[in-house]
C-alpha cells in the first residue's frame, strides 16, 4: 500500500471513530482552551469540522470531557454532541425573576402658612394709601419671607377704621391692599398668585373701647388698631 492510499486509510479511520453520530449545531463551537479538549480545533480555538458540519474527537475525547470543556456560557459537547449532554447544561437558565425595587418615600411637602399683620399707619399716612419708606422696608421683609416658599398664594386684606362713611372706607381699603400688592410683585413675586381685598370698617379689632371718645384726634389714636393691612402667605417648604 502506498503511502498516499495509508494517509486515506487514516483518515477514513479517525472520520468511522472519531465524528459525532449527531447532528450538530451549525454554529461554530469556540473552546475557552483551559482544560482537555476533546475535539480538534483550529488557531483560532474553533472546533474543526468535517465537510458534513460534524465535529472531529480527538483521542482525549470523552463524554465527560465534552461536557467538562467549557464554550462560552455552555460545554463544547452542546455544540458537538448535544445527544449525549444533558439537556440542561446547554440551556440558559431562565432570567430571574425582577426583584421589586424598595419604593423610595419621598419627603412630603410641608405646607407653610405665615400671617402677617401691618399697622396701617406704619404703611400709609391716615387717610392715605400711598407707601411710606418705612412701609416699603416691612414689605421687604414680606417678600422675602413668600420667597422662601413655593408660593402658592397672597392674600392682601386691607381694614380701615369706622370714621367715615362705609363707601369712602371701602374703597380706601381697597386702594391700600392694592397698593401692597403692586409693592410685592415689585420686588419678585408672582402677580397671578397675589390676590387683594378690601374690608372697609367691617372687621374692627377695638370692639367698644372708643365709644366713649368724641375728641376726633384722640379717637383716630385709639382706633388705629382697626388700621391695619393683613397679609397671609400660603406655600410649601
Amino acid at each position: 500500500m502506498t503511502k498516499h492510499h495509508k494517509k486515506l486509510f487514516a483518515l477514513a479511520a479517525i472520520a468511522s471513530i472519531g465524528l459525532s453520530a449527531s447532528t450538530a449545531f451549525a454554529q461554530d463551537v469556540v473552546v475557552d482552551g483551559t482544560g482537555v479538549i476533546p475535539y480538534a480545533i483550529d488557531a483560532r480555538k474553533t472546533v474543526t469540522r468535517s465537510g458534513a458540519g460534524l465535529c472531529w474527537r480527538t483521542g482525549y475525547w470523552t463524554a465527560a470531557a465534552a461536557e467538562a470543556a467549557p464554550a462560552g456560557e455552555f460545554p463544547v459537547g452542546c455544540g458537538c454532541d448535544p445527544d449525549i449532554i444533558p439537556k440542561d447544561k446547554c440551556e440558559a437558565p431562565p432570567p430571574a425573576e425582577p426583584v421589586a425595587a424598595e419604593p423610595v418615600e419621598t419627603p412630603a411637602a410641608v405646607v407653610a402658612e405665615e400671617k402677617v399683620r401691618l399697622n396701617a399707619d406704619f404703611l400709609f399716612d391716615f387717610n392715605q394709601a400711598v407707601l411710606k419708606p418705612e412701609g416699603r422696608t416691612a414689605l421687604d421683609d414680606v417678600a422675602a419671607q413668600a420667597k422662601q416658599l413655593k408660593l402658592e398664594v397672597v392674600i392682601v386684606t386691607g381694614h380701615t377704621d369706622r370714621i367715615g362713611g362705609d363707601a369712602y372706607n371701602q374703597r380706601l381699603s381697597e386702594r391700600r391692599a392694592a397698593t401692597v400688592k403692586s409693592y410685592l410683585v415689585d420686588q419678585g413675586l408672582d402677580a397671578s398668585r397675589v390676590y387683594t381685598e378690601g374690608k372697609g370698617r367691617t372687621q374692627p379689632v377695638t370692639g367698644t373701647q372708643c365709644n366713649n371718645i368724641t375728641a376726633r384726634q384722640a379717637l383716630i389714636s385709639c382706633l388705629q388698631p382697626d388700621r391695619r393691612v393683613d397679609i397671609e402667605i400660603i406655600g410649601t417648604r
